[in-house]
């Protein structure tokens, strides 16, 4: 019985299980990163800048990389390129939209430049999807969208850097 008992708390022990934010997928001698500005695949104007703004403000927030502007100080290189962006109505009163679900398809790669641009993650098909609200009491419909981009590029950033650093 004792057995029984003793391996099951090793199991347990030994899950494999570790704390949201306190994993480090990358090795600890990488100190700087530079995000070059990602490649629009798409017909809509400054997503890249967004994007790319975005993902470079969330590693300088972690505090975990140096942001450099030259990659012969790079440690790591994020590459990265907005294949698609969608747009859909979700919900309606009255007749008009209330509610859009904004979809981005990335290809994204991280490279270790100190060892010939080694692939340390990859993923061709990185998909980020978020809904926003639309309020009728405004006319400034564009205004809003451009908002919510904004808004939605920062979403997307959190959740790349959180992929890339906790290594998800």
């Amino acid at each position: 019985m004792k057995r029984v008992l003793l391996l099951g708390v090793f199991l347990l022990s030994s899950c494999g299980y570790a704390l949201v934010g306190h994993s480090n997928f990358l090795d600890p001698s990488i100190h700087t990163i530079e995000v070059p500005a990602f490649v629009n695949r798409t017909t809509r104007v400054e997503l890249e800048q967004r994007v790319t703004q975005a993902v470079s403000e969330e590693f300088v927030s972690r505090g975990r990389l140096q942001l450099v502007k030259d990659a012969k100080q790079a440690d790591v290189i994020l590459r990265g390129s907005i294949d698609t962006f969608n747009i859909f109505p979700i919900a309606f009163e009255q007749g008009r939209a209330t509610r859009y679900q904004i979809s981005i398809t990335a290809a994204i790669e991280l490279v270790d430049h100190r060892h010939e641009d080694k692939v340390l993650w990859k993923n061709n098909q990185y998909r980020f999807t978020e809904n926003y609200e639309v309020n009728l009491g405004t006319t400034d419909a564009f205004d809003q969208e451009t908002r919510a981009i904004q808004e939605i590029a920062v979403r997307f950033a959190e959740g790349l850097v959180t992929n890339l650093l906790e290594g998800f």
